[in-house]
């Protein structure tokens, strides 16, 4: 983690849709990219569900139904995959709840569930400022404070330290709660406390750990429960233990709970002395208690005053979300004006970085070229760009260097003239991580804006040049894989497509199954085409389908149709062939002896780029991109070198956040093509009929020539395949000037089915002219579990 003074804040200031009101008491809850928020007060409960779309900034209103629950403040709220437990609560004043709700996020419905009571004892009473911890199938409640009086009005407090245990039934409902018998003395009576739950990685039991809390002053102490013996014990701490403190928050990330704002006594008070009288304040002090060290790290001091609303500023009964390892905070209550009787709360929304992003998944070829590539690569979540370089064989001239080509950066800006709208060009590296310091801005990188032609993008600058093997270099071929997924709650479809280059010479009729080719040397690449959905990102739902996305299952394809006419944006999925050699650790070493150095292509915004051109390193430079805080040059001083056709370039991408540029990702390698061969079929379509399934595309919309013929072919089994599933074989089962053919269900019954991600039976289609054959299009046709033109093998 950086060091204090280093921790980079975010401040999200620009986002669309109904923001909910400031409160403090509420909870949050995450799921993938969304922070659902429930419950909390600022004149009156709030009864609202707000969702927070952190990828596209939008907070939206679900539109929940069934057993909607009442408002709460001081609730206990945890997620178990898509489904949310709600329990306990202030109602109203002086009115608390015991009642248990469970809310479907996949469909926004809620219902009021009725555990059974213990065995021996009586359930746990209605109460607020409790824990209600989540791990496995069974949520842990501790503590909290009733209300002794009958009547509402009149408040008498009981502060709590009983422990419970609710066993959850698989999906949906619970079973019963129970009462853990525990070892050791067990905490005091409190409320307004955190507990967390966790297991050190492949080794330990989980352990539950209790921080903080109110018992007519504020608690400092630390408590562990081993969830296994269910023994209490307190952990002897090293470091600088926070000050006592309740309404806090409590986030682990990894092995580090964090812990944030809440209220503290006033500076100079003894607590000892006047433990029930002294006043107390709101604080934004930040620690982290490294669980399995058990070494405290203050990361923002009590003392450190922020004048330049850089962080956010003091606050309790806040809520805190862990979204990978960035660490979102909204809302909460900063005083207590004791003349007006009344809480001022914040409405700001913050996050933080806790660790570098993780690497990228290697780089993948949407379309290549004679003169440039147009790539991109996974995104990895909650990261404010990438950076992506390349090498090449070629020689290429060191530009001259300048005294003022390698300045610190001071801020990110956008280069209208660099190639595509998605390049961030910065005056160093550091740059990104230091940037947008005040406003979070929408990470739309799934997709590519405008609308591409299929067919455009087929043409013969298309064609994907193998750099493996000299034999292919005139008949290589670019698959396209066509996949039917549910993927996000706003895309009714999803058709991916895949590339590969193969040498089609050795391809022989379907008779001959000894004599087919592999595919085991190719270069593979992957695009996604999406269609249009009728509904937008993060927009208000009115339908129980707005979450279904939670569901994994994929759909089984009757027809696998491209239609252009609907394709709206393209997204890659599947990773390129990794190169021979791994990626160095260190993004600014040098590449093995004998191999070229690495340039910058630039900081990318999203995880797509267009790449014609690359950054010349300067002379004595080993690398232009440096991390932390080196210099780094100005982009806009460097020379720039031009892709050159038929050139094989490396390429690697590294994910920036906060903390600085994370590992590069694996290596991958492509080549840019030589004009003249025929684009790749599109459009391709697949139904059923009565003697197996027809196959249809459509020509390439640049042919370079005429068309000879096309050719057809399909993946089979073979003792290969079984033994390395990564290795498809093919057999032609088509070869004519015809733009369909039909597949029987005696050829079916050969097929492969690949595993590699969802069952399908795998199609290649490629045209020929009179240079030869051109990039191919390849089809995954996804298949049920249990197959209609044979047993499974």
């Amino acid at each position: 983690m950086a060091a204090p003074s280093l921790l980079n804040w975010r401040r999200v200031s620009s986002f669309t849709g109904p923001v909910p009101r400031a409160r403090h008491g509420h909870r949050a809850v995450a799921i993938r990219e969304l922070m659902i928020i429930f419950g909390g007060g600022n004149e009156g409960i709030a009864d609202e569900l707000h969702v927070y779309n952190t990828v596209t900034n939008q907070w939206f209103l679900p539109a929940v139904r069934g057993d909607i629950p009442p408002g709460c403040a001081a609730h206990g709220f945890v997620c178990d995959g898509t489904r949310i437990l709600v329990f306990g609560g202030m109602v109203e004043y002086g009115r608390y709840s015991n009642e248990l709700y469970e809310l479907q996020a996949s469909r926004w419905l809620w219902k009021k569930v009725k555990p059974h009571p213990p065995s021996s004892g009586l359930p746990p009473c209605p109460r607020l400022g409790h824990s209600f911890s989540l791990y496995g199938n069974k949520c842990y409640l501790f503590g909290g404070l009733a209300n002794e009086s009958e009547d509402s009005n009149n408040n008498v407090p009981r502060y709590l330290n009983d422990f419970y245990e609710l066993e959850l039934q698989h999906g949906s409902g619970v079973v019963g709660w129970s009462i853990p018998v525990t070892k050791g003395i067990v905490p005091s009576p409190r409320e307004s406390h955190t507990a967390v739950i966790y297991c050190k990685r492949d080794s330990g039991s989980p352990k539950m750990y209790i921080f903080g809390g109110m018992c007519g002053a504020r608690l400092d102490d630390l408590w562990q429960l081993d969830l296994e013996t269910m023994s209490w014990s307190k952990p002897e701490t090293k470091g600088t233990v926070p000050l006592p403190r309740s309404l806090h928050t409590a986030s682990v990330i990894g092995n580090k709970m964090y812990i944030f704002g809440g209220w503290v006594p006033h500076k100079g008070e003894n607590i000892e002395t006047s433990p029930h009288d002294c006043e107390w304040r709101c604080t934004s002090s930040f620690s982290y208690l490294n669980l399995d060290t058990a070494e405290w790290t203050t990361l923002v001091s009590d003392s450190q005053e922020d004048k330049k609303n850089s962080r956010p500023r003091p606050r309790a009964g806040h809520c805190a979300v862990a979204i990978g390892t960035r660490l979102y905070f909204w809302s909460g209550r900063d005083g207590y004006k004791k003349a007006l009787n009344s809480q001022v709360c914040c409405k700001d929304l913050w996050y933080l970085d806790t660790e570098k992003p993780p690497a990228p998944s290697q780089v993948q070829l949407i379309k290549a070229t004679t003169n440039s590539f147009h790539v991109k690569w996974d995104e990895v979540p909650t990261v404010e760009g990438y950076l992506l370089q390349l090498n090449t064989d070629l020689p290429y001239q060191a530009a001259s260097s300048d005294s003022s080509a390698s300045p610190n950066m001071q801020g990110v800006r956008m280069d209208p003239h660099r190639q595509g709208s998605n390049s961030i060009i910065p005056n160093s590296i550091s740059d990104i991580v230091n940037s947008v310091k005040s406003e979070h801005t929408a990470m739309k990188g799934t997709s590519v804006k405008n609308k591409p032609d299929l067919k455009a993008s087929n043409d013969s600058n298309a064609s994907l040049h193998s750099s493996l093997s000299a034999n292919a270099s005139n008949h290589n071929s670019c698959v396209v894989d066509m996949l039917r997924k549910n993927e996000d709650p706003h895309t009714s479809a999803n058709i991916g497509v895949l590339s590969s280059c193969l040498d089609l010479r050795t391809v022989i009729p379907e008779t001959s199954v000894s004599s087919t080719v592999s595919s085991a040397q190719t270069m593979v690449t992957q695009q996604t085409i999406k269609t249009e959905s009728s509904s937008t990102n993060g927009a208000v739902v009115k339908d129980e389908t707005s979450l279904t996305a939670f569901s994994t299952k994929a759909e089984v394809d009757e027809t696998c149709a491209l239609p252009a006419t609907k394709i709206s944006r393209v997204e890659a999925h599947a990773a390129t062939m990794p190169f021979s050699k791994e990626t160095p650790s260190n993004p600014v070493a040098m590449v093995k002896a004998g191999e070229r150095q690495w340039c910058d292509v630039g900081i990318f915004k999203n995880n797509t780029a267009l790449v014609s051109q690359f950054y010349l390193l300067p002379k004595g430079k080993q690398s232009i991109s440096k991390i932390g805080n080196a210099d780094a040059p100005d982009y806009s001083l460097l020379k720039k070198q031009d892709l050159v056709p038929g050139t094989g370039y490396r390429f690697r991408v590294a994910a920036i956040n906060g903390c600085g540029i994370g590992p590069f990702s694996k290596i991958s390698e492509f080549k840019t093509c030589i004009p003249g061969f025929p684009g790749a079929p599109s459009a391709v379509r697949i139904s059923k009929n009565v003697e197996g399934i027809h196959l249809s595309w459509e020509p390439p919309t640049s042919p370079s020539g005429n068309i000879l013929e096309y050719s057809a072919y399909l993946a089979i089994r073979t003792a290969q395949i079984q033994d390395n599933p990564s290795q498809l074989v093919f057999m032609r089962i088509y070869c004519g000037l015809k733009t369909s053919c039909i597949v029987t269900a005696g050829q079916l019954a050969n097929a492969h089915i690949d595993y590699t991600s969802r069952p399908a039976i795998v199609f290649r289609i490629s045209a020929k002219n009179e240079k030869g054959y051109g990039p191919a299009t390849q089809v995954r046709w996804l298949q049920a579990q249990s197959l209609n033109f044979r047993e499974r093998s």
